[in-house]
């Protein structure tokens, strides 16, 4: 007698039993989806474009919900063979980053979970502007020298001689931290993936990643562009610094006396000039901000300079009205909230007619009111206009 508490098994079913199945899971997938096709040549017949929408939301949907490591950005990152093994990940980092450094799945998946992060579901932010402001912002962090930034300028003068052999190692400290914080950028992006991939296996669309500082050194993203000014800094000064020898006292001074010398020093310059400029800024321009905070260039430069002039005229008012007491406070700040899909004009010149501040004294209460009343029919904001002549662009 047969033991009735086995389960039977897919190796002890017989085949034509599993061939039947198959047979009947096919046969109705293939009919659901030529009734569905017959269903939309009605639609686009009958010009239901709400239905039309609807019933490709009913195809697609059932093929959107797939495994974390089925994605496009989960099949780049997520390898056994090295994404989990410590000794392969960081050399696979350090050579992805001249293949593609910035490749189309990687800006588009760290672009979702950025606006998914900061702004709402749907918003319309431009993300490669702000991009563009942010990294407009670090090029002047770039181009300032710090005080550990001369130290090591004053060392490398004090080096630069052919009795220190410093041609062997001195051209390559640039180059040596400048790979180090291209395998970092890369090393962030797999751990994103990682990370998301632990919390949740299966996902709906596109992978959600989630932005923070623990993925940086230290918890501190700007650490990365302290590195790259001083990579920048030290390069030129290397180049500068062996053209001026050059010229003061010759070729073969006691700077660069052999040949291997020179090409080293010339050759290194040159690549790490080229390596930054195209691999690496890229690179930190796109994962540096997926830290937890956002920078403050999200704004323009016009909105914050309005904001300055209304907590400006603020003071000044409350001033005026208490001018014996010291102990009054006012909230100087603008309250409305930030939402990436409303457009405001913010690229024109800052005027009265496009963003003005009025502060009023007590006596002119029945003025501003009647002011606030034609404000709300033409638009206006807490003293921000947001009327213009022409179409507003998309913050």
């Amino acid at each position: 007698m047969a033991d009735v508490n086995s389960e039977a098994t897919l190796e002890s079913t017989p085949t034509w039993a599993v061939a039947t199945v198959c047979f009947i899971l096919s046969v109705i997938s293939i009919l659901i989806d030529h009734l569905l096709h017959l269903l939309a040549k009605h639609f686009k017949k009958k010009r239901k474009k709400s239905l039309i929408g609807a019933l490709e939301k009913i195809k697609s949907d059932p093929r959107r919900f797939q495994l974390t490591h089925q994605t496009s950005f989960g099949k780049r990152h997520l390898n056994n063979y090295w994404s989990d093994n410590p000794l392969l990940f960081w050399p696979v980092c350090l050579l992805r980053q001249f293949f593609k450094s910035v490749s189309k799945v990687d800006y588009f998946t760290l672009r979702h979970g950025f606006i998914m992060a900061h702004f709402a579901e749907g918003s319309n932010f431009d993300f490669q502007k702000y991009i563009k402001r942010a990294l407009e912002k670090d090029f002047g962090v770039v181009m300032g020298i710090s005080w550990w930034i001369w130290i090591f300028s004053a060392l490398h003068i004090f080096f630069n001689a052919n009795v220190f052999y410093s041609h062997f190692w001195l051209p390559f400290i640039p180059l040596m931290v400048l790979l180090l914080v291209g395998t970092k950028l890369q090393s962030i992006i797999t751990e994103m993936c990682l990370d998301s991939h632990d919390k949740t296996h299966v996902v709906r669309g596109t992978l959600l990643v989630r932005p923070s500082d623990h993925f940086f050194w230290f918890g501190w993203p700007n650490l990365l562009l302290h590195l790259i000014s001083f990579i920048l800094f030290q390069n030129s000064f290397q180049l500068a610094f062996f053209t001026w020898t050059w010229i003061r006292f010759g070729i073969r001074s006691c700077f660069h006396q052999t040949t291997e010398n020179i090409v080293i020093r010339i050759a290194l310059g040159v690549l790490v000039q080229i390596l930054c400029g195209y691999v690496t800024l890229p690179l930190y321009a796109l994962v540096t901000q997926m830290g937890s905070s956002m920078s403050k260039v999200v704004f323009t430069e016009n909105v914050i300079q309005g904001v300055k002039i209304w907590q400006a005229k603020a003071k000044k008012n409350m001033a005026l009205r208490n001018p014996y007491s010291e102990s009054s406070t006012l909230d100087t700040s603008p309250s409305f909230s930030f939402d990436a899909s409303v457009s405001i004009l913010v690229d024109r010149p800052l005027d009265a007619k496009h963003m003005a501040v009025n502060v009023v004294d007590e006596e002119e209460i029945s003025e501003q009111q009647e002011s606030e009343n034609q404000d709300r029919k033409s638009g206006s904001f807490h003293g921000f206009n947001q009327q213009n002549r022409g179409k507003p662009e998309q913050f």
